[in-house]
């Protein structure tokens, strides 16, 4: 009876320390993504060297796994490494000439052929800016710099992206993240402000 009570003891403190190590591992993970969303910034500044393919398309699946209204995911991806496209776009979009030193651009698309019908149409707009921003912290999470710079809804930025990269008509890009390693001269700035914050109503 007593190596019965005593076997019985050791299994319920290992299925115990079992689950403490679960929920410790789980707190570890909840610290490590709230320390990749406080670190994220936007960079500008690259050292020349391109990120890998598999690194982008950790990136895209980062993306991919966004929310999305009614499970449309209505988000299309152009990525662009070429250097001689790279120097293209960069010609024709002012704000987003950093992207040849970065060496990789993503340009977050919606096709609007698979969007919500009616009003609630534009709510690709939330769909792709969730993908995207999980894109930025994706990159910071694996070591890379990144920064959205705008498209739509400025027309003659979306046409240029559309002709310059023989996008479709239906097809609206948001906007165009440059992504690259960083020289690591940009720090994230402290965004909190109480005064933003209305409990219960405004």
């Amino acid at each position: 009876m007593r190596l019965y009570r005593l076997i019985n003891a050791v299994f319920v403190t290992l299925i115990l320390l079992t689950g403490l190590c679960f929920a410790q591992e789980n707190v570890a993970k909840s610290k490590d993504a709230l320390s990749v969303i406080h670190s994220r910034k936007s960079v500008r500044q690259y050292t020349g060297v391109a990120p890998s393919k598999e690194q982008l398309m950790t990136l895209l699946k980062a993306g991919m796994a966004a929310p999305t209204a009614m499970d449309k995911r209505p988000w299309a991806f152009v990525v662009v490494t070429d250097k001689d496209m790279l120097s293209k776009l960069a010609e024709g979009l002012p704000y987003s000439k950093m992207i040849v030193p970065a060496g990789s651009a993503i340009i977050v698309c919606a096709d609007l052929t698979k969007t919500v019908e009616g009003e609630a149409k534009e709510f690709w707009i939330q769909d792709c800016s969730a993908a995207s921003e999980n894109i930025l912290l994706a990159a910071e999470a694996i070591g890379l710099g990144a920064v959205w710079t705008g498209a739509y809804p400025i027309t003659k930025n979306v046409e240029f992206i559309q002709k310059t990269l023989g996008i479709p008509e239906n097809v609206i890009p948001l906007n165009v993240i440059a992504v690259g390693n960083p020289v690591g001269i940009e720090k994230p700035k402290e965004k909190f402000d109480p005064a933003n914050i209305h409990w219960e109503k405004w």
